[in-house]
């Protein structure tokens, strides 16, 4: 099956992936929204079958067989199809059986991509959360450092008071651990100094990065770079990403150190892109900075895997949980977000910093 002059133009000019199929599963059209989708030419795949272009962990010959030999159409939402060059990518389709002039029976499959949109809704998602957190933290913060204060005061004034010098460490432990709760509020708060936003290299933060966690792991470590050196200064806090990065490759190390240098060949990556006419959250920016961390460690738990940028969540028994928290809100000053994704032997934390202003 073949379009026809007027139709082909139609197609042609359709945002939706359209493939027409011939009685045999093979590929007899695919419109520029199906090539750009698939990464693949439509001439290349004409006369193939259609699992060159793609395939599901279900059995699609199977399923687009009973399309076409019972005339059934169906429609599947949010499938994951694996194509040939091996990335995944998540649609809504429909297959639809159509007869011919012949009385042949060919489909039509369309292909909605949903990856866009599902990542848009997760990072609103994660700002949303992250902003809820910040409220109840400023919340809780003025309603405990306020007793504290009472308490670390009253403790200094009783200390005055004591009859014996030996009864000072009593007071002296109230006043330490006031001190210990205070520091730890303002930890959960993060930075409290605003971003100086000045012209800021990123490989400069990277590198910086590199050799403190370099010195850090004792060389037990390798620490990778894949650096896209046509990337240009970000106006930025250098301070404040060197913490936000450190944060992020420390708990790599550590995930790493944790496991007894058990993973073979242990090491973390540092890898930048420069993405183009991308969206964060509900912003479109015409160039955002792209920086992946990457470990070969044993995978963040899934039990915290959805919470890790809340503060006081941590998969490591003696972690804080404030670092994943701190480094979130500080890329979210920077009108950024951080995202994971994480598998056993595959940890990927990717930081998207836009390098101009929303489009």
């Amino acid at each position: 099956m073949a379009p026809d002059n007027l139709h082909h133009r139609i197609l042609d000019n359709l945002k939706t992936a359209i493939i027409l199929v011939e009685p045999n599963l093979t590929v007899s059209y695919l419109n520029p929204a199906a090539e750009a989708l698939l990464a693949v030419s439509r001439l290349r795949m004409q006369g193939h079958s259609v699992t060159k272009l793609f395939f599901e962990p279900e059995d699609t010959m199977i399923n687009l067989l009973d399309a076409i030999n019972n005339f059934n159409a169906y429609t599947k939402r949010e499938a994951q199809l694996f194509l040939q060059s091996g990335e995944k990518i998540t649609v809504d389709f429909a297959v639809t059986p159509v007869h011919e002039a012949s009385n042949r029976k060919s489909l039509i499959i369309e292909l909605q991509p949903l990856d866009r949109l599902l990542r848009i809704s997760r990072e609103e998602g994660l700002f949303s959360s992250q902003e809820n957190a910040r409220v109840l933290i400023r919340g809780l913060a003025h309603e405990i450092k306020n007793p504290l204060g009472g308490l670390r005061g009253a403790a200094q004034l009783l200390a005055r008071e004591l009859p014996s010098e030996d009864l000072a460490d009593y007071t002296n432990i109230i006043i330490e651990e006031a001190d210990r709760l205070r520091n730890l509020v303002d930890n959960m708060l993060g930075p409290n100094t605003n971003p100086r936003m000045e012209p800021t290299n990123i490989h400069e933060v990277l590198e910086r990065v590199r050799h403190l966690v370099e010195a850090e792991g004792l060389g037990n470590i390798r620490v990778l770079r894949d650096y896209d050196p046509s990337i240009p200064e970000l106006i930025g806090d250098r301070e404040q990403l060197i913490q936000a990065t450190l944060n992020i490759v420390r708990n790599a190390m550590q995930a790493l150190q944790q496991h007894g240098y058990s993973v073979e060949n242990p090491q973390i990556t540092l890898r930048t892109r420069a993405l183009r006419q991308f969206t964060i959250g509900s912003h479109r920016y015409r160039l955002v900075c792209r920086v992946d961390v990457i470990d070969n460690g044993p995978g963040i738990p899934e039990s915290v895997r959805e919470a890790i940028f809340l503060p006081m969540v941590s998969g490591r028994p003696e972690g804080t949980g404030l670092g994943l928290s701190i480094s979130q809100s500080i890329i979210n000053r920077h009108r950024g977000l951080i995202e994971c994704v994480s598998e056993p032997g595959s940890t990927v934390f990717t930081l998207n910093i836009p390098l101009e202003l929303a489009a």
